[in-house]
């Protein structure tokens, strides 16, 4: 089995923590963030991504089974397809974890078709 790395998350699965970091923040500031507001073990096998105020970078944190990983990438242009604010953790597929760090909006591309729409 290859060991998860950030651009091959963990099949455990990749959340979003909605609400915006500082970009600062290393790898105990974000396990300690990932505790206290997510109420989540920073090492369950699951991947965690979070995003500044902008949408322009992101951090991921990975831990692999022996070490964690921190990655971080920032667009030159646009930004990011973030969830809105009300919830406060939004779980990704694989798929659209690859839409995401591309910069494509992951929401619309595996959108389902409108059920009341007709030709």
């Amino acid at each position: 089995m290859i060991a998860p790395t950030p651009l091959t998350p963990p099949s455990a699965g990749i959340w979003l923590a909605i609400e915006p970091v500082d970009m600062r923040l290393g790898i105990d500031g974000l396990s300690a963030r990932i505790q206290a507001s997510l109420g989540r073990s920073p090492c369950d096998g699951t991947a965690y991504a979070f995003t500044n105020r902008k949408r322009s970078r992101l951090k991921l944190l990975v831990w692999d089974g022996t070490g964690v990983w921190l990655s971080q990438r920032r667009l030159h242009r646009g930004s990011f397809t973030w969830p809105q604010a009300g919830d406060r953790v939004c779980a990704l597929t694989p798929g659209q974890w690859q839409w995401l760090i591309a910069g494509v909006d992951w929401q619309r591309r595996e959108a389902p078709a409108p059920a009341h729409w007709q030709v």
